[in-house]
């Protein structure tokens, strides 16, 4: 099993950036996916959540209306848009891919997005 992230970068406040995972080793097409983030000193937080048809969508309160999940299943890739980027988004994007059952869950390594003036 294997979810590698990428797109991470260092993008100026009011910026964006696009983050995908690519999924290997499961069946992606079934799995609810998310992505997390966590910022040095602080709890790994919830972002977005997507169901596994894509069908329903779900943020957090300090990203909506600025991230858009989404997934491509016949290419088992997970997306989140970013866009106005604020100081405070910066952090270590992780990707996690879940059983409908909740009894496997898969974590990527992440990748660093930095929002800095």
């Amino acid at each position: 099993v294997q979810l590698v992230e990428s797109g991470g970068g260092l993008v100026q406040p009011g910026g964006s950036l696009r983050l995908s995972c690519a999924a290997s080793g499961f069946t992606f097409s079934s799995y609810i996916m998310s992505w997390y983030r966590q910022a040095p000193g602080k709890e790994r937080e919830l972002v977005a959540v997507i169901t596994s048809a894509g069908g329903s969508t779900n943020y957090a309160d300090s990203v909506k209306g600025r991230f858009t999940i989404s997934r491509d299943n016949a290419k088992n890739t997970v997306y989140l848009q970013m866009n106005s980027l604020k100081l405070e988004d910066t952090a270590v994007y992780i990707c996690n891919g879940r059983s409908s059952d909740l009894r496997r869950s898969y974590w990527g390594q992440g990748t660093q997005v930095t929002v800095s003036s």
